[in-house]
This record gives C-alpha cells, structure tokens and sequence, in this order.
C-alpha cells in the first residue's frame, strides 16, 4: 500500500470492499493519513465512478459495489478523521419516507454523501414524519434528504415537509428530496429546496445546498 496507494483508488472504483477494507487497514498501520487518503484516493475514486454512470459506463450495481467498498474503508477511517477534529462536509439526515419500505437508492446515497465527506445519519426505511423532525432536533443537520420509490407514498414527502415546518425547524435545515416518481415539479409544488434524478446529483445538489445560508433563497429545483 505504502508503494502504490493508487491501489486504494482501484478497489473503490472496482467495487472491491474486501480489498479496500484491507488496503485501508495496511495504509492506517502504515501511518498514512486518514484526510489524506479520503480526498486524494477515495473521493477522486467516487467521482470517477460519478464519471462513468453519467457516461453509461457504468449502472447501478457498479454502483452500489463501488459505494460498499467506500464505505467499508470509510468504516475504518472515520475515528481517525474525528481524533483529528476534521470537520465533516455537511451534516445530513436521510431517511425513505413513512410507508416505503425500499432502500436501494437511500443507501446509495447515504454512501455517495459519506464518500464525499458529510457525516451522514440514516433513520432507515418507512420513517414517519414526527422521526424527521425528532432527527433534526437531536443532529442539528443543514440537510434532511427524503426519498421514495412508491407514488402512493409520495404524499408522505408533503406530510414530512410540513411537519418540520409546524416544529419550527423547517427554517434549520435545507431539505433534498429523490427517488423513482419523484419529479422537480412535485419538488418545488411540495417546497423541497432542491431534486435529484440520481444518486452523484444528490451529492452534487447537498454541496450547493451547504453553500447557502439559512437565510438563502432556495434553489430552483429541475426536471
């Protein structure tokens, strides 16, 4: 590892874990350091992949492979970034909303946003509205991201939006919104500040979203 740290970089691209887990492991005993191998392997290894869905080189399962070897050496890597006071990206809480219980394209998110620094809290699958809100009061996020693979469980984003506005902490946080049905009209129509088709644009649109102050207008969200 210590010869060719380029080899970490190959196993997130490869969609290796087991060899990214173990190549992180020797390159941690080797005394490299964590902030060094998250933005100058992990992370251009991430968008590479962005690079190549976009350019149907690769599709989902290369995907999801390449985003669990990510996570599994960011598994071991993040008490390193936190002894060493590294400040995350952003602060996200991800959840699919009350009623749907699918996760595939949650998870990939969740692990696109951790690969890309944010320190990332997932309340699962079927998460009703008042958890969303118990969430933000507890994590203090700048980002809620909402996804759904169900129409009929659209009305569960609304509901949710609503609830973090009647708490009082809709102003808080910046709320992304995704998933199969999900459109930039019902985004806007439901008053999500941003949407995304696909999980490196929800990465992309959290890093805009953390550029802007809570008192920002929000983002138009697109078709």
């Amino acid at each position: 590892m210590t010869a060719d740290p380029k080899q970490l970089y190959d196993a997130i691209l490869g969609g290796d874990a087991k060899a990214a887990e173990s190549l992180t492991r020797e390159a941690i005993g080797a005394g490299q350091e964590a902030r060094e191998l998250v933005s100058g392997y992990m992370i251009p290894a991430m968008d590479e992949v962005g690079r190549r869905f976009e350019c149907q080189e690769y599709f989902v399962p290369e995907l999801l492979f390449a985003g669990r070897a990510m996570k599994a050496a960011l598994a071991l890597l993040r008490p390193l970034l936190a002894s060493a006071d590294a400040a995350p990206a952003g602060r996200v809480v991800i959840g699919t909303v009350q009623g749907d219980l699918h996760d595939i394209g949650k998870n990939l998110v969740a692990a696109l946003l951790e690969g890309g620094g944010f320190e990332v809290h997932d309340l699962g699958v079927d998460v009703p509205p008042s958890r969303f809100v118990v969430a933000v009061r507890r994590y203090s996020p700048q980002i809620v991201g909402l996804s759904a693979l169900l129409t009929v469980t659209l009305p569960a984003m609304r509901k949710t939006i609503e609830a973090l506005r009647e708490s009082g902490v809709r102003p808080d946080v910046k709320v992304m919104v995704g998933g199969a049905p999900v459109t930039g009209r019902y985004a806007a129509e439901i008053g999500a500040d941003g949407y995304s088709d696909n999980a490196f644009g929800a990465v992309r649109l959290a890093r805009s979203l953390m550029e802007q102050s809570p008192d920002t207008v929000s983002i138009p969200c697109v078709e």
